[in-house]
């Protein structure tokens, strides 16, 4: 169980009521009975999969679940961060709270520096994990949440307030998502062979087959894409290579829809600049708060795993380095079969010459 980052922590009243108590256990005696009863997979290690909704959630996440279904009542205010696991998650988060709270905080004594952005802005699964109905609506308006949910997963009051959505590439997400299992798998099992993780060709075959943490990816892709379609100024889709390419425009996008855009001031400053800057891949991941479980003042990371486990490389076309021709093209077909006809698309047509020339 995740433990609750401290800034959240009057969402759990203490001690609880009796009346609390007792309603509590009710209500999450009732989901694992739901539990028990759904289709497991056991092969995404560390955790098992289970079928719920047409959707493969992690066994110890699916109570969690629905409990986020049927009590988080977003206020309109409120921005909810969303992606595919490994999508750039970590960096959505650092530049969404570093925006949002830029007029609270300087660069040299900034949040970021000291407390990880996972301790920032706390997942809703974290939130929702201590088997009790977390009191969120008395936190400051606006409050920034993150989920991995798929958006069928979600309460129809999620459409009150704002959903920013990071895509990434197939490629490069299986294989970021692949490498984080595998360590966990590792960590959690205390082995000391690489050999005894998470089998690669497994992991890509079970992938391909639309069984992944929160999948299919391409289902979960396609939820908030046709949302952005059909709510623009609720559901903002962006995409991880396009910000990497050009962030700070992405993040004038960003500001522009949270409600806080940049003034004219700022843009000519170059606070946008300095924001990229503060969030960026090189930056976070040299921290010693991001490096290791115990912050600069020497308390506990609250983050669910390790922090530097959340720092992997960062790259565009990494794939590159892992999948073989077949592997690639067989995605990128899947991926053009699974989006067909939604105007959603990624750039599929050189994944075997960038294979090829990887390997000159």
């Amino acid at each position: 169980m995740a433990s609750i980052p401290p800034a959240f922590s009057q969402c759990f009243p203490s001690p609880k009521t009796q009346e609390d108590n007792e309603r509590d256990e009710e209500i999450y005696k009732s989901y694992d009975n739901v539990t028990s009863q759904l289709p497991i997979l056991h092969h995404w290690p560390p955790f098992s999969l289970l079928h719920y909704q047409s959707c493969w959630i992690p066994n110890v996440l699916l109570p969690i679940t629905m409990a986020i279904q049927s009590y988080f009542n977003p206020r309109p205010a409120d921005i909810l961060l969303v992606t595919n696991p490994k999508s750039g998650t970590t960096w959505l988060k650092a530049l969404a709270f570093a925006t949002l709270h830029r007029h609270t905080y300087s660069l040299s004594d900034h949040p970021l520096l000291t407390t990880t952005p996972h301790d920032c802005v706390p997942f809703l699964e974290t939130l929702f994990s201590h088997r009790t109905i977390p009191h969120l609506n008395i936190l400051p308006s606006p409050t920034i949440f993150t989920t991995h949910l798929p958006l069928p997963l979600l309460p129809k009051s999620v459409l009150s307030c704002r959903i920013v959505y990071l895509c990434r590439e197939p490629k490069d997400t299986f294989v970021s998502l692949w490498s984080f299992n595998e360590r966990m798998s590792i960590s959690l099992s205390g082995a000391t062979n690489r050999n005894e993780g998470f089998e690669f060709n497994k992991a890509f075959q079970l992938f391909s087959q639309g069984i992944a943490p929160f999948g299919p990816f391409w289902d979960h892709e396609l939820g908030y894409w046709n949302g952005s379609l059909r709510r623009p100024e609720k559901v903002l889709f962006l995409r991880y290579e396009k910000m990497m390419e050009d962030p700070v425009n992405h993040l004038r996008r960003l500001a522009e829809f949270m409600g806080c855009p940049f003034s004219t001031e700022e843009q000519r400053d170059g606070v946008m600049e300095d924001l990229v800057g503060l969030c960026s891949f090189d930056k976070l991941s040299n921290l010693e708060v991001n490096k290791s479980a115990v912050n600069i003042d020497g308390e506990t990371s609250k983050a669910p795993m390790a922090p530097n486990y959340y720092f992997r490389k960062g790259k565009v076309g990494d794939w590159v380095n892992h999948l073989s021709i077949e592997m690639a093209e067989k995605l990128d077909a899947i991926t053009k079969e699974k989006l067909h006809g939604s105007g959603l698309s990624f750039e599929t047509s050189t994944a075997a010459s960038i294979c090829a020339s990887s390997q000159v």
